[in-house]
């Protein structure tokens, strides 16, 4: 164990020096790191040098929090209009026309068709529309429940496993836009956490004005192409309109296009008016539809609605089938560049209500910094000064091999771009104290070998092989810990399980590789008959 090859401990250093040089971009500003990367000449290859660098948490540079909740009674409108939609889509198609039209009930819809033999031809299809759950929670449940009278009614109604299993999906499709807009909307490095049912927790470092955001996250914006109706009587909605000052006009319920087909959208000027104005594209099936739906509606006005306001609604000219178009509505440059934004992030599935918002100042970050490098430097320094009073030299080995332990972890966070939280910090300073718990294990194992009476090469080689399997059990068992901890913790909880999980790792190369190879140049150099504690 006193003979290391060259090729090994050339191996090991290089593996240390790369950790902690992967630390360095963490302790220099952003403006700093461009700044030199700017000036490097254009042949040099800028990945030699790390770049990446852990995220400061909301805790410790300040920003913004809100919780947002789906409003499921919003969902629930969605999911009846949907199906009610879908029916009237086979009622269509089967050339049968219910008694008193589709009514809509709590949670669902209801029609009447006296006719047998209708009633025989559309139910198939109707029941069709019972989807069975793919979710194990759910137990084999069905999207709806289709019940029929004697009268000749059927009712379709949601199930409530059919509605909590669509806010679970909303809510994991919300996460999904909510990421996008934030995203396009310049913000840096957010945390988008499920919490529970039906909530989202948003958190933004560095951003001090949660208006913005809340604003930006509380539109769903749904776009729709429907045509405007003759008259306010029929199946019709009224929507106020910004054309006529927003004043409520009738609209089809039929929805001619929506948002899902868009491809892109971009805000733009106006050629004739040179007001703003955001141009989208859709993909083929949204152009099949879009160009279907202008092509037999030729002279009449088609509603562009978002979000159940009616933005704009041009006379259709002529067919428009080459997949594009623009929406205008007296916007500002602003008001553009925002929708466009909104529009290239997707739909929400439903409204988000903003439940708590949170604004953490700077101040309280920097207080939080520094709180948090007070107890990593006393915990540091007293590990420090146990080990040296107990171990002597050893002690000063185990102190070395822990700063690298320490180095390591930082750079390793630095290449995931993990955020850096109190808890993280908390979990640094757990890890010094497991990490030195191996080095504890190992020398006290030297000391009982060298009590028993044997010779100090033997004590050595003792200490580390059988205090090995010890620590490899300890390890282990907080490894398990850990993992638990990030797999079912959320926010924090899952920011101190990868610290910890981190430490872990480097405690194998910091606490036994590197500690042993330190322990042979000593012993190698001075050539000691005992051991030095």
């Amino acid at each position: 164990m006193l003979r290391f090859s060259k090729t090994k401990i050339v191996a090991t250093l290089a593996v240390i020096l790369i950790g902690l040089s992967l630390a360095v971009p963490s302790f220099i500003p952003a403006d700093s790191r461009k700044a030199f990367m700017a000036s490097l000449p254009s042949w040099f290859p800028s990945w030699i040098i790390p770049q990446r660098a852990i995220v400061l948490g909301l805790d410790l540079q300040g920003g913004s929090q809100i919780l947002l909740e789906i409003d499921q009674p919003d969902l629930v409108r969605s999911m009846v209009t949907g199906l009610r939609d879908d029916v009237r889509r086979i009622l269509r198609e089967a050339s049968v026309s219910p008694e008193g039209g589709i009514r809509v009930i709590n949670r669902g819809v209801e029609l009447r068709i006296p006719d047998a033999a209708a009633r025989a031809k559309v139910l198939p299809k109707l029941r069709e529309l019972a989807q069975p759950i793919n979710n194990p929670l759910a137990a084999g449940g069905q999207t709806l429940s289709v019940n029929e009278a004697e009268n000749g009614t059927i009712q379709l109604v949601l199930t409530d496993a059919g509605i909590n299993d669509r806010t679970r999906r909303a809510v994991s499709q919300a996460i999904e836009v909510v990421r996008k807009r934030i995203d396009f909307g310049g913000t840096k490095e957010p945390s988008i956490q499920q919490q529970g049912a039906d909530r989202i927790l948003v958190q933004v470092p560095g951003l001090q004005n949660p208006q913005e955001l809340e604003d930006q996250l509380g539109k769903t914006a749904k776009l729709e192409f429907r045509m405007l109706a003759d008259s306010p009587s029929g199946d019709v909605d009224m929507l106020p309109s910004k054309d006529e000052g927003g004043a409520k006009v009738p609209v089809e319920r039929r929805v001619m296009a929506d948002g899902s087909d868009l491809t892109d959208a971009q805000p733009a000027f106006d050629p004739q008016t040179h007001e703003p104005m955001v141009s989208f594209k859709f993909n083929l099936r949204g152009a099949q539809r879009f160009g279907q739906a202008t092509s037999e509606n030729v002279g009449r006005r088609m509603a562009i609605v978002l979000d159940g306001v009616i933005q704009s609604a041009p006379v259709i000219r002529s067919a428009i089938t080459g997949g594009s178009g623009q929406i205008t509505g007296n916007f500002t440059v602003k008001d553009a560049n925002d929708l466009s934004v909104l529009l290239r992030a997707g739909a929400l599935p439903a409204k988000l209500t903003v439940v708590e918002r949170r604004v953490v100042g700077p101040g309280l970050g920097r207080d939080s910094i520094e709180a948090g490098k007070m107890a990593t430097l006393v915990a540091a320094g007293l590990v420090i000064a146990f080990m040296f009073a107990t171990y002597g030299t050893f002690g000063f080995i185990a102190n070395i091999a822990l700063i690298v332990h320490v180095g390591l972890i930082l750079g390793l966070m630095s290449v995931l771009e993990a955020t850096m939280t109190l808890p993280g910090i908390a979990g640094i300073v757990l890890t010094i104290g497991t990490a030195v718990d191996s080095n504890v294990l190992i020398y006290e194992r030297m000391r009982e070998e060298a009590r028993s009476g044997r010779s100090l090469v033997s004590a050595l080689q003792a200490g580390f092989d059988r205090a090995f399997a010890t620590i490899i059990d300890s390890n282990s068992t907080m490894a398990i810990a850990a993992l638990l901890l990030f797999f079912m913790g959320s926010g924090p909880v899952k920011g101190f399980a990868v610290v910890f999980i981190l430490g872990i790792l480097t405690t194998v190369i910091t606490a036994v590789t590197l500690t042993r190879m330190m322990i042979a140049v000593w012993y190698n150099w001075l050539r000691p008959k005992a051991l030095p504690f």
